[in-house]
């Protein structure tokens, strides 16, 4: 059992209803504070979906949302952003003419309370130029701060998206697929950074790789048909008959069975 204040982010009878459809059907999720937490499942499981909840991009039937023991159900996605859960890969903040540390220090003006005000002074933004050079590092990006973000690989214009989210300094990160499209490099290189922003943070993701959600994941939660199918570790869930049915059924069962920790 979960103590209360080990739980970050909390639904409670979690419903999305669309014509009588029930995409989402009473899920509870409990995410503890300080671990990497993947929501997986067949497709048309009700992942994309849940996610959309948490994030606010839609609103619940029924249910309730907490962050950080405050109820979230109702607020708006901008203010969610300031209380520090805040979901990568959506958050539209790489343009493609920019550089890497333009693309960054946009990023750097938001946490700071600013508009995107790209007529401000050029020596008032450059006070921000040395944060987003670390964070440019930080992922990885260290060779490529002059870089304009349309001229990167799919996989670094990826890091450059956690570098701009991680600029609004994020208790909880929700990452949207992360490692969606990408080849075995790029995988390998996103997911020793998932590791590394998960060592002071809490990381949710959806994510269709079962060899990654297998080598990051401390807990998985399975949906199936919008409800929880199961719950645990890798090593319980990979052998839930139930889970292993599941996945056979939608083509990954043998990949269910070979992903681990070797």
């Amino acid at each position: 059992m979960t103590a209360a204040g080990d739980v970050i982010l909390e639904t409670k009878g979690l419903v999305k209803e669309f014509r009588g459809f029930r995409a989402v059907d009473n899920v509870d999720l409990a995410v503890k504070r300080g671990t990497i937490h993947a929501l997986i499942g067949p497709n048309g499981a009700g992942k994309t979906t849940c996610f959309n909840l948490l994030t606010k991009f839609l609103e619940p039937t029924a249910g309730t949302i907490s962050f950080n023991g405050h109820d979230i159900t109702r607020t708006r996605p901008a203010r969610i952003a300031r209380m520090g859960l805040v979901r990568s890969f959506q958050i539209s903040a790489v343009f493609p003419r920019l550089t890497v540390r333009e693309n960054v220090r946009v990023a750097l003006q938001r946490r700071e309370g600013a508009s995107f005000d790209f007529w401000r002074s050029e020596k008032t933004l450059r006070r921000l130029d040395g944060r987003a050079e670390e964070l440019a590092e930080w992922v990885g990006l260290a060779d490529f701060v002059d870089t304009a973000a349309g001229d990167l690989s799919y996989g670094r214009k990826r890091a450059l998206e956690i570098a701009t989210t991680l600029a609004l300094e994020p208790e909880m990160l929700l990452l949207d697929e992360p490692m969606a499209g990408m080849g075995q490099e790029d995988i390998q290189r996103t997911a020793a950074l998932i590791r590394r922003i998960a060592k002071d943070r809490t990381v949710l993701m959806v994510e269709h790789n079962i060899t990654v959600v297998a080598d990051l994941s401390d807990t998985i939660t399975v949906l199936q048909r919008g409800a929880v199918l199961a719950e645990g570790p890798y090593s319980v869930v990979s052998k839930n008959p139930e889970v292993v049915q599941a996945y056979m059924g939608s083509g990954h069962g043998a990949a269910l069975a070979g992903a681990g920790h070797g």
